[in-house]
């Protein structure tokens, strides 16, 4: 009798024990992340305890599964126990191994695909400093940061994340360049003998006044991957000083599209650089209101010419020598504005519909593409062109180009004034100027710019179609997809000891809960 309760309090040790080594070596996992290795070994002495416990007294427990008295506490002991040794192993491998499902409406905590392709070509050692204070930290930066960095994690397992207090490593701070309180929440990319510091200044964006309306930090930490792995980045510039769109006001969407896709962008007037650069991918001219001088003229051409690639928008009443870029290359602008009574956005006459099937990306590429233009010239071919060319978007049969219109009057076509339609809007034109040009002249022409500007950019496609076009233009055709809408900033912003409160708990206090139920049951039924 004494050996069978030595034998059954035995047992009953080593389940118990198994039990607390598997809720260890779980704790152990969340705390030290870096040592999973020893985290799983210490879980799996835990599940060898318990089984051990079952095999020493499987007649005891085989008994009190099928006997009438035992049926029913100790199943239920059993299943409880097994249950709890689940969800811990199961915690265990969530911390591991997990993936992330994006529910919302605009795809708001989805990287774009341009930063996952740049992860996970990555093939280089890359560190994230993060030099946080989360204490000092008003505006949720640090937990911000902390959720991007991790989602980039899930792409590539090249980048490490190391986080610092520099009020506690001041010595590691000046290392890396951190000023200390004038540079706190900042993150430094490193990479062999490399470094990019991105600040809290880059991640956050304000409104005109400097009022902090939310965070965007994936081009810029994109960004600084690419620079310290020396990853060449393509550069879009866009002309100035003749009254064009401007980047940071009207264009400002377009300037976040084409960072979101790793390009460069900047501005370039050629009255003071008179050469465009030869790290130039795209050459923008986004609707001049004056004159480009003759100089300006031979240069833009002279790019073109050696193979470069532009993208030129008009709108009515544009500069006349404007044209003298774009005739050489087998096209024309007609100015007016175009009409088109069948496909329009209402109650406008002059904002023509474009659907899918009169779009070159769509008919190509297969990405379907509805774009509106509100006021928007012609582009027309010449005849006999040695050009491929071919029209990117074009209007209904029912349309014509206005010569005489006037806003708030009902616009009628008349014969030998107007031009009848189909109205081509926008044209694609490659050519090779020489036998020994290494690249394809690609130009994009397109009668309209407004539909870029932020009034107009997340309607329909118009923003697919601006950012497709440069794509196209920059060679970079898998780039060329629909892409969200715009991203409201809505996320919960923690600190740290709350994040780790949050995740500590939702692992830790169910498996808890279900055990203390289970042997309130178990005491139960027992008695």
């Amino acid at each position: 009798m004494q050996r069978k309760q030595e034998s059954r309090s035995n047992t009953a040790i080593l389940s118990i024990l198994g039990v607390v080594v598997l809720l260890v070596g779980l704790i152990v996992m969340l705390l030290l992340p870096e040592i999973k290795l020893a985290s799983w070994g210490i879980m799996l002495l835990g599940v060898i305890l318990i089984i051990s416990a079952l095999v020493l007294d499987f007649r005891k427990v085989s008994r009190a599964l099928t006997g009438r008295r035992g049926r029913f506490s100790a199943g239920t002991t059993l299943m409880a126990s097994i249950f709890l040794g689940i969800t811990i192993i199961i915690n265990g491998i969530s911390v591991n191994f997990y993936s992330r499902v994006d529910a919302t409406g605009l795809l708001q905590f989805t990287l774009t695909e341009r930063t996952k392709s740049i992860l996970k070509e990555l093939n280089q050692k890359v560190t994230a400093y993060c030099f946080f204070v989360p204490s000092k930290d008003t505006v949720g930066t640090t937990t911000y940061a902390s959720y991007l960095l991790a989602q980039y994690r899930q792409y590539t397992n090249f980048l490490n994340i190391e986080f610092i207090d520099p009020d506690e490593h001041p010595e590691r701070a000046r290392k890396y360049g951190i000023s200390v309180e004038t540079q706190y929440q900042a993150v430094v990319f490193e990479s062999g003998d490399k470094r990019r510091l991105v600040s809290q200044a880059s991640i956050l964006t304000r409104d005109d006044s400097g009022n902090v309306i939310g965070m965007e930090g994936e081009h810029s930490f994109t960004s600084a991957i690419l620079e310290v792995t020396g990853v060449a980045q393509k550069r879009i510039y866009f002309l100035i000083g003749h009254g064009e769109a401007n980047l940071e006001a009207n264009y400002s969407r377009v300037l976040k599209g084409l960072r979101d896709n790793a390009y460069i962008v900047g501005t370039i007037d050629l009255m003071t650089f008179p050469n465009i650069p030869d790290d130039t991918a795209v050459l923008v001219i986004a609707s001049p209101k004056s004159p480009l001088t003759e100089a300006e003229i031979n240069a833009i051409n002279d790019y073109l010419y050696r193979g470069g690639q532009a993208l030129i928008l008009a709108d009515p009443n544009y500069p006349e020598n404007l044209n003298q870029i774009v005739t050489r290359w087998g096209i024309d602008l007609l100015d007016g504005t175009v009409i088109d009574v069948l496909s329009t956005v209402a109650p406008r006459d002059d904002m023509p519909l474009v659907p899918s099937s009169r779009n070159y990306f769509t008919l190509t590429l297969g990405v379907p593409l509805i774009s509106y233009f509100p006021g928007t010239v012609a582009v027309k071919p010449q005849q006999d062109t040695e050009f491929l060319m071919m029209p990117l978007v074009y209007t209904s049969s029912v349309s014509w180009l206005e010569k005489e219109y006037r806003a708030g009057e009902s616009p009628l076509y008349t014969a030998d004034v107007d031009v009848a339609g189909p109205v081509v809007i926008g044209y694609v034109v490659a050519a090779q100027m020489t036998e020994n040009q290494q690249k394809l002249t690609r130009l994009i022409v397109i009668g309209d710019s407004d539909f870029a500007a932020n009034e107009h950019f997340n309607q329909v496609n118009n923003g697919d179609l601006m950012l497709n076009s440069i794509n196209w233009l920059a060679e970079e055709t898998k780039l060329i997809t629909i892409r969200r809408a715009a991203q409201p900033f809505r996320r919960l912003a923690v600190n740290r000891d709350q994040a780790n409160f949050i995740t500590y708990s939702s692992l830790l206090i169910p498996p808890i809960v279900v055990l203390f139920v289970g042997g309130i049951v178990w005491w139960y039924r027992r008695s």
